[in-house]
Formats: C-alpha cells, sequence, structure tokens
C-alpha cells in the first residue's frame, strides 16, 4: 500500500493560512480582551506586590519586633494580645498580615505563649498553623504540639509528634529529647518494646547528647 503524503502543499498551507485569518477576523475582539486581560493581570501583580504584598512584609515584621520582646521577658499576656502602649501582639498579627512571613512565625510564638501559659487546647491550632523547615524551629514547633497534645490527654497524638519531631531534627538537642518524651509516654500507655526502642536510639544513636548520659537507667527500667 502507497503511503500517503504528509508533508503540506502550498494549496493546502495557503488554505490554512486563509482559516486562520479568517478565525482571528472573525474573534479579534475577543482575542484582544485575552490579551488585554492578561497584561493586566501581569500588571496587577507586579502593583501588588509593590504596594500591597512588600509593605505588608515590612509592617508586620516592625509589629513583630515588641512582640517578641515581650514574649522574651515572659510577659505571656502583652506578647499575645498588646500592650498599653497600642504595640500589636501575635494574635493581630496574625490577623492583620495573614500570608506574610512574620505571621507565620507569629503562629510558633502564639502557640508557645499560651503552652507556657498553661493554655494547651488553645495552642495547638496555633503550633499547626506554622511552617517551616528550619533545622531547629520546625521540630521544636513540632515538640512543642507533642507536648501541648500530652497535656491535654492525647497520648497516641502526643508520641506522634515527638517522634516526628526527632526524625525531622536529627540533632543531639532536640532529637533525644524528643525520643525520651516518647519513651516516657509509651511507658505510661504499657508499651515497653515501644520504649526500648526509642531508648537505644538515644543511647546509640544520639550517644552525645545530656539524655543519654542516664539513659541506662530508663532502658534497665523497661527489659
Amino acid at each position: 500500500m502507497k503511503e500517503q503524503n504528509t508533508q503540506p502543499t502550498a494549496t493546502n498551507v495557503e488554505e490554512v493560512v486563509g482559516k486562520s485569518e479568517a478565525f482571528i477576523n472573525k474573534y479579534k475582539v475577543q482575542i484582544t480582551a485575552a490579551i488585554v486581560a492578561i497584561v493586566v493581570i501581569i500588571g496587577g501583580s507586579v502593583l501588588y506586590n509593590d504596594y500591597v504584598v512588600e509593605p505588608n512584609i515590612k509592617a508586620a515584621s516592625e509589629a513583630m519586633f515588641q512582640a517578641q520582646n515581650h514574649f522574651a521577658a515572659q510577659e505571656y499576656d502583652k506578647a499575645l494580645n498588646g500592650d498599653e502602649q497600642g504595640n500589636m501582639g501575635f494574635i493581630q498579627i496574625i490577623d492583620e498580615y495573614s500570608g506574610t512571613p512574620s505571621a507565620n512565625v507569629a503562629n510558633a510564638y502564639a502557640g508557645l505563649a499560651l503552652a507556657q501559659s498553661g493554655r494547651y487546647e488553645e495552642a495547638i491550632p496555633y503550633l499547626k498553623a506554622f511552617d517551616g523547615e528550619d533545622s531547629m524551629v520546625a521540630p521544636g514547633v513540632l515538640s512543642a504540639l507533642g507536648n501541648c497534645y500530652a497535656n491535654t490527654g492525647d497520648l497516641d497524638a502526643a508520641v506522634s509528634k515527638f517522634m516526628e519531631a526527632a526524625k525531622v531534627a536529627n540533632n543531639n538537642t532536640i532529637s533525644p529529647y524528643s525520643l525520651l518524651q516518647a519513651g516516657l509516654i509509651y511507658e505510661k500507655q504499657g508499651k515497653k518494646e515501644d520504649a526500648l526502642k526509642v531508648y537505644t536510639e538515644i543511647k546509640e544513636k544520639y550517644y552525645a547528647s545530656m539524655q543519654a548520659m542516664d539513659i541506662d537507667k530508663f532502658i534497665n527500667r523497661v527489659k
């Protein structure tokens, strides 16, 4: 069977061009409107970024300064809700500057401030809202979540967060602490084999940590 020639002839090309021109002429109003819309969207995005996003980021960062000072001074109510001088607290920063890096960090601060005040159930949504990948901050927040869950009686969720914190951190500071907390909860739940596993991980993987110094007593207790 003879193969068909798929190459366009001059006549075919002229026909295609002619049809394209006819299509453009017929729908040029719609096409022009679409192009204009794209230009407006791109231009609008640039203007929005320059006049809304960037100023918001700067304002949020400035607002965080005094709230962080109150947190460092353990003035948790002022850190959360603002002070008499009109400085914002973390909760207002989260509301007013949603979507900015400062608002994200404010979630972590608000959760920690609430947890430090013993308001564990209120702290959980803020800690969960924090989104970060820093090797210290992110696992620190996860570990704080574990503490909050433990204090509200949700032991399974607590263990899950402590184990996640240890894995994400993978360092001699947060990991052994989180593993030890997970082990203690496993013991409370009567899960001695699971407790032994995490205690052994501290001994073998994080042997230079403070928790490893007396981990043998925990290991012997669950054997």
